[in-house]
C-alpha cells in the first residue's frame, strides 16, 4: 500500500439503512489504511458517527415501492443535480455508490464521464432481470464490488472489472448457533419443535402471504400438535396487520414477536419464508427452510418472463442448483408449503445434508467484506 502523505478525499452515497452499515464498515477499513481520509455525500447515521459529512439527509432518498418514488422524483432529481455539480466542481480522488442503483448509476455515469473514478458496492440484481442494464453499469462504473461470488462471475463475463468482497452478513453471524439460548430467550422449551414464519415486510406481502403462512401452519399443526411456531414481525404496521389476522388462528400455538426475526429463526428447527434478503440470514444461521412467494397474477406473469435464472431464493443461486424447496404462485397451497417443511422432520440425514451445505456456503461468504472492499478501493486510488 501507499502512504498516503495527503488528504484524500472521497465520495460517497448511501441512500437507506443496509447501505449506511455497508459503507460504515468501508470508511472504518478505509480509515485503518487512510489517515487522512475524508469523506463527503450522502451518508446515515453510522458512518456520521464516523466523520463522513452529508450534504443531505439519507432519509430522503429512503424510499420503496412504485408510487412513493414518482411523487418525490423532483426533489431526488434536484438532489443528484446538485451531488454532480457539486462533485464535478470539487472532484474527490475516488466516488462509491452504494446499492441505490437507479439513484447511483447515472450519477456515477457523469461523475465517469468527467473523470472521476467511480465504484459501485453492491451489484444491482442485473444477472436476474434487466440484462440490458449491464450496458448501463459499463458506462458508469470503473469497478463493481460484489457480495456474492457468482454475481462477480456475471461482470467477468461482461468484462466489467470487479471483486468480490464477500457479504458483511457472513462475518457477522458466527459460524455455530446458539439454538438454545434462542429459545430460552423466547420462552421454549429446549427440546420441543419450533417452526418460524417470515411473511416479509411489505404490508402486500403479508396480505398475500400471512394467511398461506398461517394456514400452513395449521395445516402442519393438525398432524404434529408437538410443533409451536413464531412469527416476528417487520415493523409496528406489520404487528398490527398480523395481531388482526391471528384473531382468526386462536387454535395455533403461535408468538407474535416485534420484531427480532433473528431471534426468532435462531430458535425455530425449520423456517417457512418469503423469497427475498433474509432467507440469506436464515441460510447463515444453518436453518432448513421452505422458502415461497405469491404476487398479483399480471405481476408474476410480467416478472417471470423477465427473470433469467431457474431460482428465486440465495441459497439456491449461491449453490447453482436446487437445496431448499421454491414453491411459488399457484403452487403454494397450504398442503404443499405443509408437506415441505414437514419433509425435514422426517427425514433427518436430508436436515443434517442441507446444514453442512448452509455451513460450506456460510464459509464461501466470509470473506472480511469491509477490509477487501478496502483494498479495491484504494488499487483504485493508488491506479489514479
Amino acid at each position: 500500500m501507499t502512504d498516503y502523505d495527503n488528504p484524500v478525499r472521497i465520495g460517497i452515497v448511501a441512500g437507506e439503512a443496509s447501505g449506511d452499515i455497508l459503507g460504515a464498515g468501508l470508511i472504518a477499513a478505509l480509515q485503518e489504511r487512510i489517515p487522512n481520509l475524508q469523506v463527503e455525500g450522502i451518508a446515515g447515521p453510522r458512518m456520521l458517527g464516523l466523520g463522513a459529512q452529508s450534504l443531505f439527509p439519507m432519509e430522503r432518498l429512503s424510499v420503496m415501492g412504485l408510487v412513493e418514488p414518482l411523487k418525490r422524483l423532483p426533489e431526488l432529481l434536484r438532489i443528484r443535480r446538485t451531488l454532480r455539480r457539486h462533485f464535478i466542481d470539487n472532484p474527490p480522488d475516488l466516488f462509491v455508490g452504494i446499492d441505490s442503483p437507479d439513484f447511483n448509476l447515472s450519477l456515477e455515469e457523469s461523475l465517469k464521464t468527467a473523470g472521476i473514478p467511480t465504484v459501485h458496492y453492491v451489484s444491482p440484481s442485473v444477472w436476474a432481470w434487466r440484462r440490458g442494464r449491464i450496458k448501463k453499469i459499463a458506462r458508469a462504473v470503473d469497478h463493481m464490488l460484489t457480495l456474492l461470488p457468482f454475481e462477480a462471475d456475471f461482470y467477468r463475463e461482461h468484462q466489467v472489472p470487479v471483486t468480490f468482497v464477500g457479504h458483511p452478513l457472513a462475518d457477522e453471524i458466527p459460524l455455530q448457533v446458539d439454538t438454545a439460548a434462542a429459545r430460552e430467550e423466547l420462552g421454549f422449551a429446549p427440546g420441543g419443535r419450533v417452526v418460524a414464519l417470515l411473511p416479509g415486510s411489505r404490508g402486500g406481502e403479508v396480505k398475500l402471504l400471512g394467511p398461506l403462512f398461517l394456514q400452513a401452519a395449521r395445516w402442519c399443526h393438525q398432524r404434529r400438535p408437538e410443533l409451536r411456531f413464531v412469527l416476528p414481525a417487520a415493523n409496528e404496521q406489520r404487528l398490527a396487520e398480523l395481531k388482526q389476522l391471528l384473531e382468526n388462528y386462536g387454535d395455533l400455538p403461535v408468538t407474535l414477536l416485534d420484531g427480532n426475526s433473528h431471534g426468532a429463526v435462531s430458535a425455530a428447527d425449520n423456517v417457512l419464508i418469503a423469497s427475498g434478503t433474509a432467507t440469506l440470514e436464515t441460510m447463515l444461521l444453518k436453518k432448513p427452510m421452505v422458502v415461497a412467494y405469491k404476487m398479483a397474477g399480471l405481476s408474476y406473469a410480467i416478472f417471470s418472463r423477465m427473470l433469467h435464472t431457474s431460482w428465486v431464493s440465495l441459497p439456491n443461486l449461491l449453490a447453482q442448483r436446487e437445496l431448499v424447496p421454491e414453491i411459488l404462485q399457484d403452487d403454494a397451497t397450504p398442503e404443499n408449503l405443509g408437506a415441505a417443511l414437514l419433509q425435514f422432520y422426517d427425514d433427518p440425514l436430508l436436515y443434517d445434508q442441507l446444514q453442512r451445505e448452509f455451513d460450506d456456503l456460510h464459509q464461501q461468504l466470509r470473506r472480511n467484506a469491509s477490509a477487501r472492499a478496502a483494498d479495491a478501493v484504494c488499487q483504485l486510488i493508488e491506479a489514479r
